[in-house]
């Protein structure tokens, strides 16, 4: 019989959040975990099914192969294939264990470390070519002190009076137990009455690392680069968390960047702007040539194709685009305000043939004007 498709099991949108996916599964579990459902084969069934599609769309490497080449991807990942046995209740175990119990593995519970987030700040070059940064993250070793136990040197930890070890108590709640963390060793199974002066019980001391980050070209501000093992230590024996990598681009002095395109201003004189005429311009890579039509106004916007950004994502490469500024003249002599004005006045006899614009601007004040008195 062929497998139902994992996004609908869950009933989620192929492009769900992670949070989303966990959510989904969260409440499936709940309604159909066997504790709350003695006998029920078809509930039993559909629980396996959804820790199934959950085993698989919560990992993001099996969720991508999944995506791509659908059942046949991800062959084995699973944990249908395995029935029941010791992996049926791990996933859940990790979700709901202080409500149904799960962990029940004998001793103390495991605890996966916390993700931690590091904010890079690179340069717009750095982010357009790619880079390899070396960043210095706070992390947690073992104590050299106490081995971490977490008990002072020459003594050990001592077994929990109130779990006997176990690191979780049952309570007995309608229908099924419920069993939850200890309250007094917090799910460790042991208490430690002396512990060590270095660690003060941790166990673990705070301590710095050194990581190399290869930034791939193209990243953008927000995006974000997974370093999978990389945060907190587990405790007893869990694994780690992942860092996260959250990537900001420093302002330009220069360009301004929206998706793949390159944006900047660039000044021209009034001279130019009017008669025409070419100049040169930066981008990432070089310079090049730009030509200023006669007659160009400020604002005036200039494409220059390939010039742009390829985003991480792959795809086109984006263009610049040159915006041109027309710059008033400043700090005149007495000659040059004196040709000014001379130009100004042959400018009079024209009309509207120079300054369309203004003319407009002026046959729109007058209408505006007109309109008020009616």
């Amino acid at each position: 019989m062929s497998k139902r498709d994992y996004y609908e099991v869950l009933g989620v949108t192929r492009n769900a959040s992670e949070a989303d996916i966990k959510k989904a599964y969260r409440r499936l579990a709940m309604k159909h975990h066997p504790d709350r459902n003695p006998g029920d084969m078809e509930s039993e069934t559909l629980f396996k099914e959804a820790k199934e599609a959950y085993e698989v769309l919560a990992d993001a490497r099996k969720r991508a192969a999944y995506d791509q080449f659908g059942h046949a991807g991800v062959e084995g990942a699973a944990g249908m294939s395995g029935g029941g046995g010791a992996g049926f209740r791990d996933i859940f175990d990790e979700m709901f264990g202080d409500i149904f119990g799960g962990g029940g593995r004998g001793g103390s519970r495991v605890y996966r470390g916390a993700d931690l987030r590091y904010d890079l700040e690179l340069s717009l070059e750095e982010a357009v070519a790619g880079t390899t940064a070396s960043i210095r993250i706070p992390t947690a070793e073992t104590c050299d002190t106490c081995g971490g136990s977490g008990a002072r040197k020459g003594s050990s930890p001592v077994t929990c009076t109130t779990c006997h070890g176990a690191g979780q108590v049952r309570l007995q709640q309608g229908f099924f137990s419920v069993q939850q963390t200890c309250p007094t060793c917090r799910g460790r199974g042991t208490i430690i009455d002396d512990p060590c002066t270095t660690c003060r019980g941790a166990g673990r001391v705070k301590s710095e690392k050194t990581l190399s980050v290869k930034v791939p070209a193209g990243v953008d501000t927000g995006d974000r680069i997974r370093l999978a093992g990389e945060g907190e230590p587990g405790e007893n024996g869990g694994p780690p968390g992942d860092l996260y990598v959250q990537i900001n681009i420093r302002p330009h002095p220069i360009f301004s960047r929206e998706k793949n395109n390159l944006y900047c201003e660039v000044p021209i004189s009034f001279t130019m702007a009017a008669l025409g005429g070419e100049l040169e311009v930066p981008t990432l890579d070089g310079r090049v040539v730009l030509k200023i039509p006669a007659e160009t106004q400020s604002g005036k916007l200039f494409r220059i194709r390939g010039r742009g950004v390829r985003s991480v994502r792959g795809g086109y490469e984006g263009d610049l685009i040159c915006r041109a500024i027309v710059e008033t003249p400043v700090n005149l002599n007495k000659k040059q305000k004196g040709l000014l004005k001379e130009f100004e006045e042959t400018m009079t006899h024209g009309g509207d043939r120079h300054s369309p614009r203004a003319s407009s601007w002026l046959d729109g004040v007058k209408k505006f004007f007109e309109d008020m008195k009616i």
